[in-house]
């Protein structure tokens, strides 16, 4: 499996693009979406393994 390296230049432009899309005001409520999403998924994980580690005892 090869795994994704972006460089400097890259970045940049994936920046741009999110801007010219979405436009500057929107990116807070964007980055606080995801932010929320990334979150629950974790906490989502976290309960599996406590479940998992419950159903071993």
């Amino acid at each position: 499996m090869k795994l994704l390296f972006l460089g400097t230049w890259e970045i940049v432009i994936i920046v741009l693009v999110v801007l010219l899309l979405f436009g500057g005001r929107k990116i807070p409520e964007l980055m606080k979406g995801l932010g929320k999403g990334v979150k629950s998924f974790k906490d989502g994980v976290n309960g599996v393994e406590d479940t998992k580690d419950e159903d071993k005892k």
